[in-house]
């Protein structure tokens, strides 16, 4: 169990580990004026008291609905809503969503228990898939496309540097690579060759990037050590960014840059 200091509040390491977010997520939060201690102990070690405890169970909360860390910035700066107004606000959107997921389970409790007898109807189909489609996000799924001159070279790099999976390269009849894919673990980036037709360039052609790519890892400081050892171009190092996450950037050798981040919570 947390316990109070005699300087009469909660070590931030206390905190961590009642709360379950993270000490380096405590610091952030503090940088911004989100979440500020009621002080420091002698030994010079941060310590909160009940208000920041609750400031920070408002920022989690309004985090886990979405909100940016600037959203929860303009929110928060506002006057406080007392903790029962927030209990009550964080109760109704956990219901809302709740609810929406626990029409889908009745529908499907009723039509098994319903089919048991007879054949599925089309309006049967239809009721579920009304439910169904509530809860399913418009877009599907997402694909990044990105254009090098150099397909093989840019194929092998992003494997072999940043430990992207290797995916297909398709060649033409002459056995110039047109098309490649590399993996990452919830989708695919495309890597597409030069086109004059559809004004298709690499940066190194143009001598500028007008789109950069960000990939969350799951350790932002093992995977830039990984890259730096393969022989990444490093563009910066591991930092904290003020909106919430650490990540490093790095360029590939046609000048597209990665930014490989981690959420700070």
């Amino acid at each position: 169990m947390a316990r109070r200091t005699s300087d009469g509040g909660m070590r931030v390491g206390e905190v961590a580990a009642a709360s379950g977010v993270s000490v380096r997520t405590l610091h952030h939060y503090e940088s911004l004026g989100l979440v500020l201690p009621m002080g420091r102990s002698v030994a010079g070690h941060r310590l909160y008291d009940e208000a920041a405890i609750q400031q920070l169970y408002r920022v989690s909360m309004l985090r886990s609905l979405g909100m940016s860390l600037a959203q929860v910035r303009a929110i928060t700066g506002q006057d406080p809503p007392s903790l029962r107004e927030t209990f009550s606000e964080h109760f109704a959107r956990a219901t809302e969503r709740a609810e929406r997921h626990h029409r889908v389970r009745a529908r499907l409790a009723a039509l098994v228990e319903q089919l048991a007898d007879r054949e599925a109807t089309t309006r049967d189909v239809l009721q579920l898939l009304e439910d169904v489609v509530t809860l399913t996000p418009a877009v599907e799924r997402r694909i990044s496309i990105l254009v090098y001159r150099d397909l093989d070279a840019a194929h092998d790099y992003l494997t072999r540097v940043f430990g992207f999976g290797a995916g297909e390269l398709t060649r033409d009849g002459k056995g110039v690579a047109q098309h490649a894919v590399v993996h990452s673990s919830d989708g695919e980036i495309w890597l597409h060759a030069e086109s004059a037709e559809f004004s298709l360039a690499s940066p190194q052609t143009v001598g500028a990037a007008t789109a950069t790519m960000a990939i969350l890892v799951a350790d932002v400081d093992e995977h830039y050590r990984s890259a730096v050892a393969n022989g990444a171009e490093i563009r910066y190092e591991p930092v904290d960014q003020p909106y919430g996450f650490r990540e490093y950037g790095a360029l590939d050798p046609e000048g597209h840059l990665w930014s490989f981040m981690r959420a700070l919570e």
